[in-house]
C-alpha cells in the first residue's frame, strides 16, 4: 500500500522586530533619561561614522532587546536605557527598528547603559532565571541577563541620584567591576572612546552631571550644538583679532605720522613712504 501522508503541524517561527511590543508599559522615571539618551547618541555620532563607513551600526535608546520568547512577549526582554550594537543594519527590512531581537540577529551589544534613579539595586539584580515546584517561571535580573545570556562585554550603571556610575567587563563568563583610569574615565576599547561623568549645561538644560564620552587621548565628544556653538565662539575669536589687528595698525600709523622725517630716518623709515 501506498505510505500515507499526514499533515504536520510545525511551531511558528520566532516572531521579529514588526512582531514584538515596541514598549513594555512603564514611564520613564526622570526627566534627565531623554537628554541624556540623546547626549550619547549625538556626541558619538561622528565616531562610529569612523569606525563604520558603511553605516552598519544600531543605537537603541529606551528601546526593548528581546533575548527570551515568552507570554506575554514583554516578559522575554529587557529595555536598558541605551546600546550600541556594531555590523548590524540600522534600518531591517527598509522599515525602523522597533526593537533589538537577539535571536533573529545573534549579534549582542558592545555597551549597555541604564540610568538608575533609585539606588540602583534592580540594575544589579543577579537572580538567575529558575522555575518554582509549581511549574512558575520566575524573572531573572538584569545583570544576570546582561551577563549570562546576552554576555554584553560592558555594562554601566549610572546613579542620577548622587552622579555614580559603575562599569563592568565581561571576563570570561562573569562581570568583573572596572577600574576608573588617571582621568577617571572608563576606557571601552571597541568603540575607541572613554566613559565618564562631565558636569555642565548641555541642551537647554540646567547645569548637573551627565555621563559623557572622551576620546583616547582624553578630549571631550561634543554634541552638534557644541560643536556649533565652538565654531562660532572661534569665527568670533578670530574676527576679534583680526579688529585688534587693524587698530594697532591704525594707531601705528598715526604715531608715524606725528614724527618728523629726521624721527623717521632715524627709525630707517623713508618719509616718502608714508605719502
Amino acid at each position: 500500500m501506498p505510505e500515507i501522508l499526514t499533515e504536520i503541524n510545525l511551531p511558528p517561527q520566532f516572531p521579529d522586530h514588526t512582531q514584538l511590543p515596541e514598549s513594555d508599559g512603564t514611564f520613564v522615571k526622570n526627566f534627565q533619561e531623554h537628554p541624556q539618551s540623546l547626549i550619547l547618541t549625538d556626541s558619538l555620532d561622528s565616531t562610529l561614522r569612523r569606525l563604520h563607513p558603511d553605516g552598519q551600526y544600531c543605537i537603541g535608546q529606551d528601546c526593548g532587546i528581546y533575548w527570551r520568547e515568552t507570554d506575554p512577549p514583554e516578559k522575554g526582554a529587557e529595555a536598558p536605557d541605551w546600546f550600541y550594537v556594531p555590523n548590524v543594519p540600522p534600518r531591517l527590512d527598509g522599515v525602523n527598528r522597533r526593537s533589538y531581537v537577539l535571536w533573529r540577529e545573534y549579534i549582542t551589544p558592545t555597551i549597555v547603559l541604564e540610568f538608575a534613579s533609585g539606588d540602583g539595586s534592580e540594575e544589579r539584580d543577579d537572580t538567575p532565571l529558575s522555575r518554582t515546584e509549581t511549574g512558575v517561571v520566575t524573572k531573572p535580573g538584569k545583570f544576570w541577563v546582561y551577563e549570562r545570556v546576552m554576555r554584553v562585554p560592558y555594562y554601566g550603571i549610572y546613579q542620577i541620584s548622587n552622579d555614580r556610575l559603575e562599569m563592568y567587563h565581561l571576563v570570561g563568563t562573569d562581570y568583573e567591576p572596572m577600574t576608573p583610569n588617571q582621568r577617571g574615565h572608563y576606557p571601552i576599547k571597541p568603540m575607541q572612546v572613554e566613559l565618564g561623568v562631565w558636569r555642565g549645561v548641555v541642551l537647554n538644560q540646567p547645569e548637573q552631571s551627565w555621563l559623557r564620552w572622551w576620546d583616547e587621548q582624553g578630549n571631550l565628544l561634543l554634541t552638534g550644538q557644541e560643536q556649533a556653538q565652538q565654531e562660532r565662539l572661534e569665527k568670533q575669536q578670530a574676527l576679534q583679532q583680526l579688529e585688534q589687528e587693524r587698530q594697532k595698525r591704525q594707531q601705528l600709523a598715526q604715531q608715524l605720522q606725528s614724527l618728523t622725517p629726521e624721527q623717521l630716518q632715524a627709525l630707517g623709515i623713508d618719509p616718502e613712504m608714508l605719502g
